[in-house]
């Protein structure tokens, strides 16, 4: 199917979301919103058991990383850091919930440190700090992803993994487990914000879990501070950017000829710009609209509070660039890592049994893979700003004390999410480098 088609059928979606969900009843979707299904209660001593398995892990990776095979795709450090951890395990938080909770390799270390020292249990981040931690390290950690010249290099990998470990279990110890992690380390709070759209939650202090609807939760979500607002938009920024980095028109607008792609060393202070520019591009943008969409409605609520709230309608969008952006490369290096954790030395081991795994790399080459792929794709996007749509409109409802208010306000969003939608789909159909 011609690319206008998808173009043309995705804005007309979300558009049609919009009108079908401005004449919906506020109440039906709060009704909607708050079914949940009791499904049982989980023990959260186990957190320590699976903390402590996740950090012992961790560490055999990075000794891999140092000791193991020098090519990527072979060594398990940079398979499991790029392909099951940010792209496999983001996907899981997002339809399961918050899973990260249970393997995060700091909360073992800290707890057994609280035992041999009670003090450190007392330590708090300031609140001035707000989500500002985590904005720096996501930045970096985009910029290492997307513009270091060899960020699959073992070694590199494994000093950048070792060191951010390392400053970020000082920085617990400083601050304390529960704020550093919810505010100062980016792995798990971009986790814990993903997971807000998965279908499982666990109510505290029972940690009795329950099956909901997919973004239900977002709907009694709290409004971000300014600088929680601007991790979740550059989450969504940086993937697009990603995207973008390696397209024709991209590559073109900066005098490189794609066919002839000199490597990533010669676009590093071109990239960093870019991913800059397309970070305060959409932050711009997004304020502006909620902005407008304020003035439409005639509100008089502080617009921090309406900007902070409505931003959690990013995270479907997110997930889905998530989804389409990494998919190919998940099918492919998702095998890699299969052989890889059974030896993770290159030493002969076969662990897991998958060490002699033959890789498929043609699961995503011919044009029946390729149709299936580009339409899952593209299926993908425009769902997560249906969905989008709709849990704006469920937090617009928080805001106003009517429908039609509620509606006006969404107005410059779904005009926003539509060009977004137009803009992903540009990106899945535009030729690429690399």
């Amino acid at each position: 199917m011609p690319t206008g088609y998808y173009l043309t059928g995705g804005a007309i979606a979300v558009a049609a979301s919009f009108l079908v969900l401005a004449i919906l009843p506020p109440a039906l979707l709060k009704r909607i919103a708050a079914k949940r299904l009791a499904l049982f209660a989980v023990n959260n001593g186990l957190r320590l058991l699976t903390s402590l398995i996740a950090f012992a892990i961790f560490a055999t990776l990075i000794a891999a990383g140092f000791l193991g095979s020098r090519d990527p795709l072979s060594n398990p450090l940079p398979l499991t850091i790029w392909t099951l951890l940010w792209v496999g395990l983001t996907l899981v938080q997002g339809v399961f919930g918050n899973l990260w909770a249970w393997i995060n390799p700091w909360y073992g270390p800290w707890r057994v440190a609280t035992a041999i020292f009670p003090a450190l249990r007392d330590r708090r981040l300031p609140q001035w700090a707000g989500y500002w931690p985590a904005l720096i390290l996501f930045f970096a950690f985009a910029w290492f992803e997307l513009i270091d010249p060899a960020p699959d290099d073992p070694a590199r990998l494994a000093w950048a993994a070792g060191i951010y470990w390392l400053m970020s279990f000082l920085a617990v110890i400083a601050f304390g487990y529960e704020d550093w992690s919810r505010r100062g380390e980016f792995l798990s709070v971009f986790f814990r914000m993903v997971s807000r759209f998965g279908m499982v939650e666990a109510a505290r202090p029972e940690n009795r879990t329950s099956l909901c609807l997919p973004g239900a939760k977002l709907w009694a979500a709290n409004p971000l501070p300014a600088s929680g607002m601007f991790f979740l938009l550059l989450s969504l920024s940086s993937v697009s950017f990603d995207g973008l980095s390696k397209t024709f028109f991209w590559l073109g607008l900066n005098g490189i000829n794609p066919l002839e792609f000199p490597g990533r060393s010669a676009v590093m202070t071109t990239n960093t710009i870019g991913l800059v520019l397309i970070f305060a591009a959409l932050s711009a943008v997004y304020l502006l609209a909620v902005l407008l969409g304020e003035r439409l409605a005639g509100s008089r609520l502080p617009f921090a509070r309406s900007a902070g709230l409505l931003v959690w309608s990013i995270v479907p969008i997110a997930l889905a660039y998530h989804f389409s952006h990494y998919l190919t490369a998940f099918l492919v290096n998702g095998q890699y890592a299969l052989v890889a954790i059974s030896d993770p030395f290159s030493s002969g081991w076969d662990v897991f049994g998958t060490a002699g795994f033959q890789v498929g790399a043609g699961i995503v080459a011919g044009y029946q893979s390729a149709w299936a792929l580009w339409n899952a794709q593209a299926a993908a996007i425009i769902g997560g700003h249906v969905l989008a749509v709709l849990i704006a409109h469920g937090l617009a409802y928080r805001l106003h004390p009517t429908a039609r208010q509620a509606a006006l306000s969404q107005l410059p969003l779904t005009i926003l999410m539509i060009g977004y939608t137009v803009f992903g789909l540009w990106l899945l159909s535009t030729p690429t480098a690399g």
